[in-house]
């Protein structure tokens, strides 16, 4: 239960009928909500080590979708970070994709996962990923609406796709936080410890400025973190969420090192009251109004951080936290639905509708 996840959460409660395709389901995972819709998986989620191991899967995922039989549906609302988009339809259809980004694997980041990969996937990729890419682009042309979540998306899909798309922010249960009147004096990171979230940037602040910190996350990364982490610093691995929402709560500021397509983790530190520190790409230029919720800083470096941290500790006295609760506003889910609501009934003057579909 992810950003993607909670996304199509509430289209499910826009279109309660709604059936839902997906490639692998594991309904012990998922929330309430989706373990009471209709769930139809592809072909991709009967192979071994499904569950576990889907990415190794991605060659036979476009074949998968376009083998779903959609023929009943005269609305498609597809939910894209993989190639959820690539669906057949019927040709009287609607095809409406909020797109959480295009592939990036396949794009801008494609170096990045290279490197990573091992020996024989390194070997195959080029060959394999140059025929995803040119399916990816044939497909974004079968969709009628693209709906980005950001304008940093908006700006991928014209590059890569060759298409325009409205901004439409994901949904954030922006009421379920709440600002303390209890300030601590120690900065927060919150995320995956993944290497591109670049939680060694934020830890070598830390320890270098000597600044109390709570690092939160678990990953590939977090073992390395927690060997590293200085005196000053606390690495968690996991929080419930009444211990998240206090630790948002509380901090100083919350520090946020990644470039994401929009990230959710800025919006529930200003819904909790408190500033954003945050690498001046991606999303976060949606979310965060520089020098107003929060700083922004220009490059994922330790120097940079630090410099942003300085800067914040002779800014933090202008910062006003009601002013960050009432940012967080424009991303309650209430908005996404008006903006998904708003997208259908443009679509809804091109032709008839039954009951839509999800992938």
């Amino acid at each position: 239960m992810r950003g993607g996840e909670r996304v199509l959460e509430r289209l499910l409660r826009l279109f309660p009928q709604a059936d839902i395709f997906t490639h692998v389901y594991d309904p012990a995972r998922m929330s309430g909500a989706l373990r009471g819709a209709r769930v139809q998986e592809s072909f991709v989620g009967r192979l071994p080590g499904a569950r576990k191991h889907y990415q190794k899967y991605l060659p036979l995922m476009p074949m998968a979708l376009e083998e779903l039989d959609l023929r009943a549906y005269d609305l498609v609302i597809s939910s894209e970070s993989g190639p959820a988009k690539g669906v057949i339809t019927r040709n009287d259809a609607l095809h409406l994709c909020y797109c959480h980004s295009p592939m990036r694997y396949l794009w801008d980041h494609y170096q990045d996962y290279k490197s990573a990969a091992g020996r024989l996937s390194r070997a195959l990729m080029p060959a394999m990923f140059h025929r995803l890419r040119q399916w990816d682009v044939s497909s974004a042309q079968r969709v009628d609406t693209i709906l980005a979540n950001s304008r940093f998306i908006a700006r991928r899909v014209g590059k890569v796709w060759g298409r325009e798309a409205e901004v439409v922010h994901p949904p954030v249960s922006v009421s379920e936080f709440a600002p303390s009147s209890q300030v601590g004096n120690r900065y927060l990171w919150v995320s995956q410890m993944t290497p591109y979230k670049r939680a060694d940037v934020a830890l070598e602040a830390f320890n270098r400025m000597g600044v109390p910190a709570l690092m939160v996350g678990d990953g590939e990364m977090v073992r390395e973190i927690e060997r590293r982490a200085g005196p000053n610093v606390e690495v968690r691995r996991r929080l419930s969420f009444s211990e998240l929402k206090e630790a948002y709560a509380t901090c100083r500021a919350l520090v946020f090192t990644p470039e994401e397509d929009f990230g959710i983790v800025p919006v529930e530190a200003n819904a909790s009251g408190r500033p954003v520190i945050a690498f001046g790409q991606g999303g976060v230029t949606d979310s965060i109004v520089n020098g107003k919720t929060g700083l922004f800083f220009p490059e994922q470096s330790v120097e940079a951080l630090c410099e942003a941290i300085s800067r914040f500790e002779r800014w933090e006295g202008e910062f006003d936290p009601a002013a960050a609760v009432a940012n967080a506003q424009r991303f309650a889910p209430e908005v996404f639905d008006a903006g998904i609501l708003s997208a259908v009934e443009k679509l809804r003057a091109r032709g008839p509708m039954s009951a839509p579909a999800m992938t």
